[in-house]
């Protein structure tokens, strides 16, 4: 096995094999890795341009029975500081968000057993009604969509069918992590696992609504787990499909009892790079790879450099902020680094359903 054996296959749009994937992170350089992701990109997209959509998340609530070990953000049942956001203030983060000239909302909270499928649809329900098709939104991750599910005693079909009847079109690929059975066993033990995520994204496909791909680097996975991840996500793509996008992004260590254990080390910027490579050459069948501004700042843009094409420029994540991460709401000069870097960023409206230059300020 040689780089120059890889290349060719590249070259070729031959697909790589894990056994490649594993040789090409621990043998190629750098500069190699972005050679063969660039020749992937460039076949979904134009070589010099990226695309950015300026969004939030809005975390509906804190109250969470999952207990991973990475996260900082939930507080158990019963707790004082247990919040759930009511209809008017999910609307005034809506209306700041489009002041703003953002129309893309996610909504994101955890494994709260006081909420019932109802007061999930009649939110979804009351902002496809207040809003219709000026902004989007995505209704939950797959994660939170099975518990969902358990909760109301339904299967993943019916759940999808009642979601998509209150107004629902999206449902995110968010909680996957590291897709393995012993990553989960490690750290969240009460969440599903890889068969069950899998079967509900199937559901969601099935069921009309549209999903993406997640992933998250930087706790204590091995090369081989994160190889195991994209070839489960390639599979899944090659089987159901209905993947737009693949969004991978660092675990940020700080206030978590995992990072704790850690030393509250963060990975760095070149790892989360040539990941974001190794990321793009394998997922052949995936249009999009989207690089996170959220968790590496302004560097996340050298991401296009490494096969990414897409970012976005998120105003709020708790879940992410509360665990180290920084928001930075200077978007120009977000945007001027991608410019610096030889691409032109425009803007991609999901609710729209348009690709056009649009001012940020």
């Amino acid at each position: 096995m040689s780089i120059v054996e890889i290349r060719e296959k590249v070259q070729s749009s031959e697909r790589i094999t894990a056994q490649e994937a594993l040789w090409l992170w621990k043998n190629a350089s750098d500069e190699e890795l972005r050679e063969l992701a660039q020749r992937v990109r460039a076949r979904f997209h134009p070589p010099e341009r990226c695309t950015y959509m300026l969004m939030r998340i809005i975390n509906y609530t804190n109250v969470c029975v999952a207990q991973c070990d990475y996260c900082a953000f939930y507080t158990l049942p019963g707790a004082a500081d247990g919040y759930t956001l009511s209809q008017e203030q999910v609307f005034a983060k809506i209306d700041e968000l489009m002041a703003m000239g953002g129309d893309l909302v996610g909504f994101n909270g955890g494994f709260n057993p006081q909420l019932a499928l109802e007061y999930y649809c009649d939110l979804f329900h009351a902002v496809r009604e207040r809003y219709g098709d000026t902004m989007e939104f995505y209704a939950l991750t797959i994660a939170e969509f099975m518990y969902l599910a358990d909760h109301a005693r339904l299967d993943y079909g019916a759940t999808a069918k009642r979601l998509k009847d209150a107004g629902v079109r999206w449902v995110t690929g968010g909680g996957s992590e590291i897709l393995t059975e012993e990553f989960r066993r490690r750290h969240s033990k009460f969440k599903y696992t890889v068969a069950q995520y899998f079967e509900a994204q199937r559901a969601i496909v099935a069921g009309g609504l549209n999903t993406s791909a997640t992933m998250v680097i930087g706790f204590d996975e091995t090369i081989e787990e994160r190889i195991e991840h994209l070839e489960r996500t390639r599979q899944f793509q090659d089987q159901v499909g209905g993947l737009g996008s693949f969004l991978c992004w660092t675990f940020k260590p700080y206030f978590t009892p995992l990072g704790d254990v850690l030393g509250g080390i963060e990975i760095s910027t070149g790892e989360y790079l040539r990941h974001l490579a190794l990321s793009r050459i394998y997922l052949d069948n995936v249009p999009r790879i989207r690089t996170s501004v959220l968790t590496q700042n302004e560097r996340a843009l050298e991401g296009l450099l490494y096969g990414a094409d897409d970012f976005d420029l998120p105003i709020e994540d708790e879940v992410t902020q509360k665990a180290g991460a920084t928001i930075s709401l200077q978007f120009d000069r977000i945007l001027g680094f991608a410019r610096s870097l030889g691409y032109q960023p425009v803007y991609r409206s999901v609710a729209r359903g348009r690709t056009t230059p649009v001012p940020v300020g």
